[in-house]
């Protein structure tokens, strides 16, 4: 006899399928079958740890380096991570301020914890990386999405912030440069944010996850800006270490023991293999093929952005950081879900609608990763050659 389940609780409902995986399936699914597919769906890089980085996780395997860690990470690993702000940046970050955690996704889960009530509104951009909203959900909170457009480089501004703050707001989470748009804020206008929400009485949480994936001019990170800022970061994305799931914070000095203790119990720590390894990012050989790699990212911007247009589709803002672009499909298609879904079993080729960074105009856009080989972005903008003008609108 099986009786009726316990209902889930209420917040589940606020979730939302993310679209970008469920793409990622069909992909698979049509690989399986033999076709040959173009996954330009997915922001993971191509590449792999370097070789130090590999063989520090051998060594530290072999040597049984497998135990808890302390919830913040090794020392090590935090000063590391510390001296990498001041030779990179210029910044100075005291080590027991940095918290390395198990990516990103547990570091911005953690900060969520720590500063969002039931209720409490954050301020995000629309478009925004959907799961931003879904760290805010799970607390109960309420993400609060400001549209924005390619006027703003589909950035928020200060300005959007202050007419938006109203009752119950506590803060905002913004990401530079930013998912789906590769898109940066103005180093100066990201200090008018900080200082707008700051007298306010509200958080500044700042997604730099993309920092070392700047193209265009210095990148700079928030920090300069004061040390009430909290700061998220991975070595998922600029390191290539996507499944290690290692990322981490920098919180405020009187932060610093909330956070341990919300850690300790959330998370016990990170992956002890991982932090050994990733202290092989840091040396000197690491960071040359880091830094020859952002080069090939840029190159396949350089090609890709203009290929694009070529091709009939909007470009609105070209993407300066990241490996995204945002890209307007409206002469193809009033729907870019089934745009996206058509353009894969079709011919091969698997981009991201709209629908999951959103709600302004969502129908209206794809996003485009490319971090894939330079050469595979070639064969899919042949296919979309071939196959796009019997698609045109009018």
């Amino acid at each position: 006899m099986t009786s009726a389940l316990p209902p889930l609780a209420n917040r589940t409902d606020r979730f939302f399928p993310f679209y970008a995986m469920e793409l990622v399936k069909q992909a698979l699914a049509l690989e399986a079958q033999g076709r040959s597919v173009i996954n330009m769906s997915i922001g993971e890089p191509d590449f792999t740890a370097p070789p130090a980085v590999v063989e520090a996780l051998m060594e530290a395997a072999q040597a049984g380096k497998t135990a808890y860690t302390q919830a913040f990470g090794i020392t090590p690993l935090r000063e590391a991570i510390a001296h990498y702000y001041k030779t990179e940046y210029g910044v100075d970050i005291a080590p027991d301020r940095v918290v390395v955690t198990a990516g990103a996704s547990a570091a911005l889960t953690l900060a969520a914890c720590a500063l969002v009530n039931p209720g409490d509104k954050v301020l995000l951009s629309d478009p925004t990386y959907p799961c931003n909203s879904q760290y805010i959900n799970a607390f109960d909170g309420v993400p609060t999405l400001i549209p924005v457009s390619p006027e703003t480089r589909f950035q928020l501004t200060a300005d959007l912030i202050d007419a938006h703050w109203s009752e119950g707001v506590r803060g905002t989470l913004i990401a530079s440069p930013a998912n789906p748009t590769g898109t940066s804020i103005p180093f100066e206008e990201l200090g008018k944010i900080i200082e707008t929400v700051r007298a306010k009485g509200g958080f500044s949480i700042v997604d730099e996850i993309y920092l070392g994936l700047s193209y265009d001019g210095e990148a700079r990170t928030a920090l300069e800006y004061g040390d009430d800022i909290i700061v998220s970061n991975s070595f998922s994305k600029f390191f290539n270490m996507t499944g290690w799931r290692l990322g981490w914070l920098i919180v405020p000095p009187a932060f610093v023991a909330t956070f341990e203790k919300l850690a300790q119990h959330l998370f016990i720590c990170p992956s002890a293999l991982a932090q050994h390894a990733a202290l092989a990012c840091f040396t000197p050989e690491s960071m040359a093929i880091y830094r020859q790699r952002k080069d090939e990212f840029k190159a396949r911007r350089d090609y890709i952005v203009p290929a694009l247009k070529s091709l009939g589709f909007g470009v609105p803002v070209d993407p300066d950081g990241a490996f995204y672009a945002y890209i307007d499909c409206s002469a193809f298609s009033t729907d870019s879900t089934h745009f996206a879904h058509h353009m894969l079993q079709e011919i091969g080729v698997a981009m991201t609608p709209g629908l999951d960074f959103g709600m302004a105009e969502p129908q209206r856009y794809l996003r485009l990763s490319y971090a894939t080989h330079l050469d595979r972005l070639r064969e899919a903008v042949e296919r979309m050659r071939v196959w796009l003008p019997s698609q045109r609108i009018g």
